[in-house]
């Protein structure tokens, strides 16, 4: 196939050590900010089963926004593979930006190797790192292809994001069971007819 010839080989560097840097949480801050947003709506907090309901929204939604730190461990592509790889079904979960309200879904997330080849877990923590803020799905598609391809240095990088969002089914349209799909393609998954219909047929995507 055109374009995938044996990379050559890259010295081994030490592991990107990938950490969020947060503004700071103030989980008291947030817990008296909720109480006020469910009385504002109506919503009294004075029952035994609702008191506590404000700060374990403080806690859910810290919870949400802050990603695990991980290493990024890469190898070196000794065998030469010169082949897709690819990680299907990783699990998304985040925060709309425009409602704060959840979209799940899952990622697809692939690449051809250059000197260098990715610990596959990896490739699930990229994915929670970039969720773990409010989001909308185009961005959370497109840094996690742009990360990859500026840190791995790939000959081609494609992600597949497919997501429900919760702003379109339980409210507004109320649009029940409908799916939301992005995709990033990048290098010979762009450029290459055949290395990007094969990406998007192990993804489904071209189904």
């Amino acid at each position: 196939m055109p374009g995938r010839d044996a990379p050559e080989q890259a010295p081994a560097g030490p592991a990107l050590r990938v950490v969020h840097e947060p503004g700071g949480i103030d989980l008291d801050a947030a817990e008296r900010a909720a109480g006020q947003f469910l009385d504002a709506l109506g919503i009294s907090t004075a029952s035994e089963s609702l008191r506590g309901t404000p700060g374990r929204m403080a806690r859910a939604y810290a919870e949400l926004f802050s990603p695990r730190p991980f290493d990024l461990t890469t190898f070196p592509n000794e065998e030469g593979y010169a082949e897709l790889a690819l990680a299907r079904r990783i699990p998304v979960r985040t925060v709309c930006e425009h409602h704060m309200l959840p979209f799940v879904g899952v990622a697809h997330v692939g690449y051809l190797p250059g000197a260098r080849i990715v610990g596959l877990s990896k490739l699930a923590r990229i994915v929670e790192h970039f969720a773990c803020r409010p989001q909308v799905q185009e961005r959370l598609t497109k840094q996690v292809a742009d990360w990859l391809q500026t840190h791995l240095a790939p000959k081609g990088v494609g992600v597949v994001n497919e997501a429900e969002h919760t702003c379109m089914t339980l409210r507004g349209v109320q649009a029940t069971g409908s799916s939301t799909l992005t995709s990033t393609l990048l290098g010979l998954l762009r450029t290459d007819g055949r290395s990007r219909s094969e990406f998007l047929a192990l993804t489904g995507a071209n189904s």
